[in-house]
């Protein structure tokens, strides 16, 4: 999974163990609390905390990262598609870390929103949660982050 829809993006991580969320935010061009949503979302997505607790994310969390981006930015997954997606394919992945991208995408069953706007901004959201999924324990922050940019993002639309 070292390869990322860019191709050359893993390539360019800094040589050291650990990232803070906020080199991770530059590094993956994803804002923080995205990247807290998306803990809350896909449990391979776990950064270790410092004694102060702070996240610390591994090099293999800045690849999912990055992964999770590509699928929902460039291939167009909803949030439930996309934790489907790594789970289903983490150990193949990961036996092929010279990485074709191209299987997500293809015709192996791979699901994808569906659905006009399903996974844009990456914020899917309760949309995102299909019906055999258990919901989301998401604290009352996180909502409100999300509640704000979602807010942003209409003003935005409202203004083009």
């Amino acid at each position: 999974m070292s390869e990322t829809g860019n191709g050359h993006a893993a390539h360019l991580l800094p040589e050291k163990s650990f990232f803070r969320i906020g080199e991770v935010s530059r590094l993956t061009a994803t804002k923080t609390f995205v990247l807290r949503y998306w803990e809350t979302e896909f449990p391979m997505l776990q950064p270790e905390k410092s004694p102060k607790g702070h996240r610390l994310y591994r090099r293999e969390d800045v690849q999912t990262v990055m992964e999770i981006r590509r699928l929902l930015y460039d291939e167009g997954f909803t949030i439930a598609g996309a934790r489907r997606h790594l789970r289903e394919h983490a150990g193949h992945d990961a036996a092929n870390s010279a990485g074709n991208g191209a299987h997500a995408n293809g015709g192996d069953g791979a699901e994808h929103s569906g659905e006009p706007g399903g996974s844009h901004g990456g914020l899917g959201g309760a949309a995102g949660v299909s019906a055999g999924d258990p919901l989301p324990a998401v604290s009352r922050k996180v909502l409100q982050d999300l509640r704000d940019a979602l807010r942003q993002f209409l003003t935005l639309l409202e203004t083009e």
